[in-house]
């Protein structure tokens, strides 16, 4: 017997291997090898941070403040986030005790879920979604249990739909809204009938508003605003998307204190605290970089009505999104399932977007396209995708 040989199989965690790569990296990773292609695939601003922000890390670096902060986050960053949510949303939290800043806001939906389920635990997650709900639950033990929402719902969430899911094991809500891939947002009439089902219960609430300033119809509702829904809602929020802050990695958390408390013992233990100069260039974001974020929604919005305008045009039916940076057109006019769409459209026309059966079942037939790119990049991509179109047409 070799004793150098290790038998990784066993070595491994049986729950690790069970959970499938994330089905968005797959057609990045082929973008990233060919030349040529056009990615409307990952869900990253095409601007820069504002200058401002930039300034100020710069400032910092400057002054050689790089030392940790409090676990938590530096507490002016907690104060104006705190002043953030009491003039966006309307709640307030007590930046002592209710507010961590986290490692991107990843990191924030890490935390909720790894505080509050065990074994056994049952996690309502409204699909389509974000791809990182589903692993994480399972990895701690939990049972994820999809809601699969539809086109003709506007993909939102009904309260029928909730009401049908939840058991004497449900712990926990995933609410991703603006969504991501959809881009549907809830009205705060959704979101009260929601809030009915609720009351009353120990059920908690993910309520994942990363895409909150990118709302084009009227304001943006949290849940956590509603009565009697404060103290059963974590809302994540953070800095990648609104101000173009992405490998900065910083996002916050906020909700009751007792849920936070432990949400910031797992922080401690497995993170410390979050990058020093991005906590400090994100103070003045929070201070000083209203009127970039209008600027880059003005833009997206205009993007996002070309782009709903140019698939409809193709053929392809696209609900209109109302938040976010994403379109969901549905291809199954084509024949082909959303991962043949996606691969047959890279390799032949090199345009990268993403099959929406990556973010649960029911987003079979869909594609997800970012619009968070320059128009000129979209024009091409919408070029080439007719042309794709064509010969797929021709070919039947």
């Amino acid at each position: 017997m070799d004793n150098t040989v290790i038998d990784y199989d066993k070595v491994l965690s049986q729950r690790i291997k069970n959970i499938k790569p994330s089905g968005i990296r797959k057609y990045f990773d082929i973008a990233e090898s060919m030349e040529g292609v056009i990615s409307l695939g990952v869900g990253e601003p095409d601007f820069k941070t504002p200058w401002v922000a930039r300034r100020e890390a710069v400032r910092v670096l400057e002054k050689g403040k790089t030392t940790y902060t409090a676990n938590a986050g530096l507490m002016t960053l907690r104060e104006e986030c705190a002043k953030y949510f009491r003039r966006t949303i309307g709640v307030n939290y007590d930046p002592a005790s209710e507010v961590v800043i986290t490692v991107g806001g990843s990191e924030g939906i890490d935390l909720t879920i790894r505080s509050m389920i065990s074994d056994g635990d049952e996690v309502l997650i409204v699909e389509p979604c974000f791809v990182c709900y589903d692993p994480i639950v399972s990895l701690c033990g939990g049972v994820p249990v999809a809601i699969e929402t539809k086109a003709e719902d506007d993909f939102r969430l009904t309260a029928e739909e909730l009401r049908e899911k939840i058991t004497e094991r449900t712990k926990l809500l995933v609410l991703p809204y603006p969504n991501n891939p959809t881009g549907a947002i809830m009205k705060k009439e959704d979101l009260e009938e929601i809030a009915k089902v609720l009351r009353g219960t120990d059920i908690m609430v993910l309520s994942d508003e990363i895409y909150s300033e990118l709302t084009y119809s009227g304001e943006h509702v949290s849940i956590s605003s509603l009565e009697g829904m404060r103290e059963r809602t974590v809302v994540i929020n953070g800095f990648s998307k609104a101000f173009a802050m992405t490998g900065w990695r910083l996002g916050i958390a906020a909700g009751p204190k007792e849920v936070i408390s432990q949400m910031l013992k797992l922080h401690q233990y497995a993170i410390m605290s979050s990058p020093t100069v991005s906590q400090y260039a994100a103070i003045t974001a929070l201070r000083e970089c209203g009127d970039d974020v209008r600027k880059m929604r003005e833009e997206y919005d205009m993007r996002r009505r070309y782009i709903v305008d140019a698939f409809n045009k193709l053929g392809l039916s696209c609900f209109t999104p109302m938040g976010a940076f994403y379109v969901f057109p549905c291809i199954k006019s084509t024949g082909l399932t959303s991962g043949e769409f996606c691969e047959k459209l890279v390799y032949s026309k090199k345009v990268a977007v993403v099959p929406g059966s990556a973010f649960g079942k029911c987003g079979e037939g869909f594609i997800r396209v970012s619009y968070a790119y320059s128009l000129s990049h979209l024009m091409e991509a919408v070029k080439r995708i007719g042309e794709f179109l064509k010969e797929l047409d021709n070919d039947r």
